[in-house]
């Protein structure tokens, strides 16, 4: 197998929005090269990408997969992810080990929410970005509009690198700008083949405006091209060709080509800029790390020691746990025993593989700048740095974005719990995007994810994988307990069983404090009434009474308890009898003082395109929501408001719905409100009903 230099390695993620194309252009890619004799089709399930099960079910990509070409004496390393928004984490583990990012725009549909979500993410990990207009042969088909949409959001940088010239159903020709050429590609070859003629007629003098503004662009992004610009009036073609590098590193040139990944139009020529003009490992030599005492240091490229990023594990059947890793520094062979700076120990590397969708190709070395896997590395997971153990360094993580939607895991099968536990783990460690706990004040497993799509996929896989049974409920509002005047009460406890009795008197005051001020517990006890050492005990019993919930079984807070007197027995007075009393009478104290709910209130931001504004905004204060403020950013509106718990199970899926998947939102818990007294007798009533099914098992 031939071996690659870092400067001839090109990796790369192809990111957007869902459903703009991206594995259809991954498939033409591999076409191309030559990987495959023939392009699969999503709807078949043949593609190379989305392989997995789900991925052929839901005809969408849910994992990234990782392909493998090579094409004019380079390697390219093509990581094709998810579009959806649910499966994020996917793409932004995929851009952490690229050099670029190839970010697909549909010609109908134009940039949605996820397109500027993966731009941002390409941005904050400083690397450069080439646009493509897919789908250039639909009906439809709007280059002009998002070439200039694009320009509106990612400036005046971007610029075409070759014209639709007959854009729609039966698309094949395309103007190459920098050849100054007409590319026609045969529909019905196998890869894509096409023919070169000169520009003639009215595109011949488009493409020579064009090229000019080209000369002008890059000579731009250069103060020594600027120079020789002005003296010699143009750049000659290989100064063009030298600068159009540096000017995309730095991203004062972004290019743009149009094409069609699905009748493979237009793809070969951006196959041939990424070979002759993007990125490579060489590009960024250095990354920061983080030495064994905590300090700042760096890794580069040309270290001999090995360092390695694990962005991404799978597991796959009959085959076992796949960690796919970045080489950093030095070079990884198999055998090799490398220390793993996140969990402290010690790591031997088995099999290294050359992956390709499903299939694998074995490699004895992975040098520095490549991409490639090991299977069933001990104790490795997403995230972690495998390194030298004589020069431990910790590399920069991942900072994934939080839950938007939860929802209860109900085990159906008694005696699953481990094994259900168990494979929960396991996926986490996967998809750090998914997270699970078990809420003790509940008594519920939750289980939080990027999307409702999210959670059915996690739950198949635990069904599919480790046979759970199981299924989604609706999680559980975490109400609270209040009151809002002071109530007090004398409880006198008195048990008589023939030998010793139990017997405490508790006189308690309890009064309302300000929120978020929890519980407040005092005695002011004075005389012998009570010995000072059932003060603990009494203590004791206004805690469980908090914890269990007095009006419909929510913790009480934002209260104080003070026992201010009381009446004790000689003989039959002990804890459990001070325990008691002061459990009942902080409930007596509590219900005479006009108890109340509080109910969760999030704040929430609301990310969509202005035409969805006006139904957004009236399904929010459908939600009992209040808006706080809207802000505008490009064509997106940003909606801040506050919403009760109560109001937002899927609203993600709602969100989606509103605006036919161009919006997206996040929430955090922000206060806890009284509510409306209507709700409250509701949320009473189903406590009680609860409770007493609870009592009937």
């Amino acid at each position: 197998m031939q071996k690659y230099s870092a400067q001839d390695i090109r990796n790369f993620a192809i990111v957007g929005h869902a459903s703009c194309g991206k594995t259809m252009l991954s498939e033409a890619m591999l076409a191309c090269a030559g990987v495959i004799g023939r392009m699969g089709r999503i709807a078949d399930g043949s593609t190379v990408s989305d392989y997995h099960v789900s991925e052929k079910q839901r005809q969408i990509s849910v994992q990234t997969s990782m392909l493998r070409a090579e094409w004019k004496g380079k390697k390219f390393n093509i990581l094709d992810t998810p579009g959806y928004l649910d499966f994020i984490s996917e793409a932004l583990s995929a851009l952490r080990v690229a050099d670029c990012a190839v970010v697909v725009v549909h010609a109908q549909h134009g940039i949605g929410v996820g397109t500027e979500q993966v731009w941002k993410y390409a941005s904050d990990f400083g690397i450069p970005k080439i646009l493509v207009i897919n789908a250039m042969d639909k009906l439809n088909s709007h280059f002009d509009e998002t070439l200039a949409a694009t320009r509106e959001f990612y400036g005046p940088g971007v610029f075409p690198m070759n014209l639709p010239m007959n854009p729609g159903p039966g698309f094949n020709q395309v103007l190459d700008v920098l050849r100054n050429e007409v590319v026609t590609y045969d529909l019905a070859g196998a890869h894509g083949k096409f023919t070169e003629v000169p520009a003639t007629g009215e595109w011949e003098a488009k493409v020579k405006q064009l090229h000019t503004e080209l000369i002008e662009h890059i000579a731009e992004s250069d103060d020594t091209l600027l120079n020789k610009f002005f003296e010699q009036g143009g750049l000659s073609e290989e100064e063009l060709r030298a600068g159009i590098h540096t000017a995309m590193l730095n991203q004062h040139f972004i290019p743009l080509f149009c094409a069609s990944g699905e009748s493979n139009v237009g793809v070969a020529r951006l196959m041939d800029f990424i070979a002759e003009h993007g990125s490579s490992p060489v590009d960024r030599k250095r990354y920061a790390a983080v030495d064994a005492d905590g300090g700042v240091t760096e890794v580069r490229l040309t270290d001999p020691e090995p360092v390695a990023h694990v962005y991404k594990t799978m597991a796959e059947a009959h085959f076992g746990e796949l960690s796919f890793f970045r080489v950093y520094s030095g070079a990884l062979r198999s055998g090799m025993e490398l220390y793993n700076a996140d969990r402290n120990n010690s790591e031997r590397i088995g099999q290294i593989y050359l992956v390709n969708g499903r299939d694998r190709a074995t490699a004895e070395e992975l040098p520095a700048g490549d991409i490639g896997a090991a299977v069933k590395l001990k104790d490795t997971h997403t995230g972690n740095t495998l390194c030298s153990a004589s020069r431990p360094v910790k590399l920069a993580k991942v900072q994934y974005p939080e839950p938007t939607i939860h929802a209860s895991l109900q085990v159906l099968v008694k005696g699953e719990e481990d094994k259900v536990a168990a494979g929960m783990a396991a996926l986490h460690e996967e998809d750090p995007t998914f997270l699970h706990r078990v809420d003790s004040e509940l008594h519920q497993t939750i289980i939080s994810a990027q999307g409702e799509l999210h959670l059915e996929v996690i739950v198949d896989r635990l069904r599919r994988r480790f046979n759970a049974h199981v299924e989604l409920g609706e999680p559980r509002v975490p109400y609270r307990e209040t009151m809002k005047s002071p109530g007090d009460s004398k409880y006198r406890h008195k048990k008589q069983t023939g030998g010793a009795g139990q017997f405490a008197e508790v006189w308690m005051r309890v009064e309302p404090l300000p929120r978020d001020s929890g519980l407040e517990f005092t005695e002011s006890l004075t005389g012998q009434n009570v010995d000072r050492v059932f003060v603990p005990s009494v203590e004791q019993g206004v805690e469980n009474a908090c914890k269990e919930g007095i009006l419909a079984g929510y913790k009480v807070v934002d209260v104080k308890a003070d026992f201010y007197d009381g009446k004790m027995h000689p003989v039959d007075s002990k804890d459990i009898a001070f325990q008691i009393a002061g459990y009942f009478a902080f409930k007596e104290s509590f219900m005479k003082g006009r108890p109340c709910l509080l109910e969760p209130i999030y704040h929430i931001e609301v990310r969509i395109p202005e035409d969805c504004l006006g139904k957004v905004m009236g399904d929010i204060s459908s939600r009992r929501g209040r808006i706080l403020g809207i802000d505008s950013e490009g064509k997106f509106q940003v909606i801040r408001a506050q919403v009760p718990a109560r109001e937002l199970y899927k609203y993600s899926s709602v969100i989606r719905s509103l605006t036919g998947g161009r919006g997206l939102h996040g929430e955090r818990l922000d206060h806890y409100s009284e509510m409306p007294r209507e709700l409250e007798q509701k949320v009473i009533e189903e406590a009680k009903k609860r409770k007493a099914e609870a009592q009937s098992k």
